[in-house]
């Protein structure tokens, strides 16, 4: 598959500190050629991709990837859901077991898994 043919991904917790893992995954999505859109709590600018403080996207979105613990989680719930992703991948630390059941429930995959592994061993199309 052509870059320019991947699917949009959604970074729902972004930020633009180096450290964190929303951080790396935005970098390697880029540097995969995937074309990514990102949230998170300021607006700011990460690998060229603008971070948004809302979730109005009219982008059609396939993968959402979670850096958001599960403490911090049910407000934005309902408005992943809205975005009726094709699958959310619970990064080590976001697992939800309500989010992954209104998920499923919903027909949306969803994956516990790291984005950075699954991107580094050509696993994360499957």
């Amino acid at each position: 598959m052509n870059p320019e043919n991947f699917p949009i991904t959604l970074v729902v917790g972004a930020s633009k500190n180096p450290e964190r893992y929303s951080f790396k995954a935005i970098q390697s999505l880029v540097a995969n050629g995937y074309p990514v859109l990102a949230f998170g709590l300021r607006n700011e600018t990460i690998n060229n991709v603008e971070v948004k403080t809302d979730l109005h996207f009219t982008e059609p979105i396939h993968t959402i990837t979670m850096y958001v613990g599960p403490d911090r989680q049910s407000e934005l719930i309902p408005q992943l859901l809205k975005l009726n992703p094709k699958r959310i991948i619970f990064n080590p630390g976001t697992e939800n077991p309500l989010f992954i059941q209104q998920a499923q429930q919903q027909g949306i995959k969803t994956e516990l898994a790291c984005t950075l592994v699954l991107l580094s061993t050509g696993q994360y199309n499957s």
